[in-house]
């Protein structure tokens, strides 16, 4: 079943509340490194909308909460890229892994992006540790690496009320042209 998009924003994540701007952000071209910081804890959950560039063909971009680089990061990935699909995990890393695509570089030029909406669920929470669900992919119109779609579910194992959030580029620079916007939904 299609939804309007109008809905979705009307309804939020889960439905029930509506978005609020909280921050946006552009690449600098000098950094791989995007941080959201002094997050309110005011909202039911967050969102993360990002059109992502970087020049070198990386198609894992990664997620930290409150600036930790700790072991207690874990991720389970689905992706199909045309023909194959592949399904992958990890426990114990220093980041969840896959929330995104750099994508541009690789022989497949410079003008193609990488789309990702990534939703954080009860960050304000105290006794809870924390879940991610993203929804990322790219398609280079049948260049090199041409396409890929992927779900990734995340978590971090802090009960920590987040306050502060890190997308990385751990190979590259995210170009100018790369937008990344925070949201806030407020619940029903």
């Amino acid at each position: 079943m299609l939804i309007p998009l109008g809905i979705l924003a009307a309804s939020g994540a889960g439905g029930g509340g509506s978005f609020e701007s909280i921050a946006s952000a552009n690449g600098t071209g000098s950094s791989g490194t995007i941080t959201f910081s002094s997050i309110p804890s005011t909202y039911s959950a967050l969102q993360i909308r990002m059109i992502t560039n970087n020049n070198s063909g990386n198609f894992s971009l990664r997620l930290r909460f409150n600036g930790d680089t700790g072991t207690n990061y874990a991720h389970h990935v689905l992706e199909g890229g045309g023909s194959s699909a592949y399904a992958y995990g990890a426990a114990s890393a220093n980041a969840i892994f896959y929330v995104g695509s750099g994508i541009g570089g690789s022989g497949s030029g410079s003008n193609y992006f990488g789309a990702s909406i990534i939703d954080i669920h009860d960050y304000a929470s105290t006794t809870k540790n924390k879940t991610v669900r993203t929804f990322n992919g790219f398609d280079t119109n049948g260049g090199v690496d041409s396409q890929l779609v992927r779900l990734t579910s995340g978590l971090w194992m802090n009960t920590a009320a987040i306050n502060s959030i890190s997308i990385l580029d751990v190979s590259a620079n995210f170009t100018t042209t790369s937008t990344f916007a925070l949201y806030g939904i407020k619940g029903a």
